[in-house]
């Protein structure tokens, strides 16, 4: 942990882009605001983004923005998160939920520094400083084909691991001690302390969810110790709430994967029996052909590979 700290003051005055990685619950977004709050862009916006949050078909709209008319909805034009963030921090979370298509569009932004709205032909520029961040091995997830290598590189500049809190019990003390301060000035009640049943229970306690779960169970117990003495700790059984959270994530991401993949068959059935005609496949979906593109697009499926296909067999 004091090894990523140094890094955070070194890479702070910089413009570099960096990477963090580590569990879900050690702190990242933290880590991400103290290298923001350290920068010379400090006094403009930080902008924090879950990327694995955003409906797979807003995504482009809402990092990029869009034009007036751009699809069905689009009112007016929306300014994205990169322009929102431009001379600030972008925060981009859980960074390996992107889809391919997107990625595309992110490295571009990275290495150019420019975009264009969705529906838009007019170039934008952004000067955001990137903070990226993970909860899985992203080197697996580039061999895996789920990541493109070239925005990994990208990414990586400087890369920061948060170890977990099961590997620094020793910071536990100092914690405990920072979220009950925070939570006697959030609730406006006096100051508490844990006893030594409670202390014995958080430090022999594995803590799954790392900082995020310490201080869930510490404003719990704050709330309902009736005195100035916490003497009781509510801890989740062998860490079943950790694990229910991590199994519902895995389950969304799981049923999206599933989604996107029978929809790229779908896709493909259609193009291949309207020999690439993204007109043909819209009448037969009953949609507009722009909504065929768009769809394509996000897929990373191209029309034309149909069209040439069907014409080699007239051949």
């Amino acid at each position: 942990m004091r090894k990523a700290l140094e890094a955070v003051e070194i890479v702070s005055p910089t413009p570099a882009t960096v990477l963090i990685t580590g569990e879900t619950g050690v702190g990242k977004e933290v880590i991400a605001r103290a290298i923001h709050a350290m920068s010379k862009r400090m006094e403009h916006e930080f902008i924090a983004v879950n990327c694995g949050a955003m409906p797979e078909n807003l995504i482009e709209s809402a990092l990029f923005g869009h034009e007036k008319g751009a699809f069905t909805g689009a009112y007016n034009v929306h300014n994205g998160f990169f322009e929102r963030a431009s001379q600030g921090t972008l925060f981009l979370d859980e960074i390996d939920s992107l889809p391919i298509s997107s990625q595309a569009r992110l490295l571009r932004v990275l290495q150019e520094g420019e975009f264009e709205r969705v529906g838009g032909r007019q170039t934008l520029q952004t000067d955001a400083r990137i903070i990226a961040a993970s909860n899985k091995n992203l080197e697996e997830e580039v061999d895996s084909g789920r990541f493109r290598h070239d925005l990994y590189y990208r990414l990586n500049v400087v890369p920061i691991h948060i170890p977990p809190l099961r590997e620094r019990m020793d910071d536990i003390p100092p914690l405990v001690q920072h979220f009950l301060a925070r939570l006697s000035d959030k609730y406006q009640i006096p100051d508490k302390i844990l006893n030594k049943q409670s202390w014995s229970k958080i430090l022999k306690y594995n803590w799954p969810g790392n900082l995020r779960e310490l201080e869930n169970v510490l404003e719990r117990s704050f709330l309902f110790a009736p005195g100035a003495i916490i003497e009781t700790i509510e801890l989740p059984q062998s860490g079943s709430e950790a694990k229910a959270i991590n199994e519902q994530s895995d389950l969304r991401k799981a049923r999206q994967q599933a989604s996107r993949e029978a929809e790229s068959r779908l896709m493909v059935q259609a193009l291949k029996q309207c020999h690439g005609n993204v007109s043909a496949v819209a009448r037969s979906m009953g949609i507009t052909p722009r909504a065929v593109h768009l769809r394509l697009k996000s897929l990373g499926i191209s029309a034309s590979r149909y069209r040439d296909e069907a014409a080699r067999d007239r051949f």
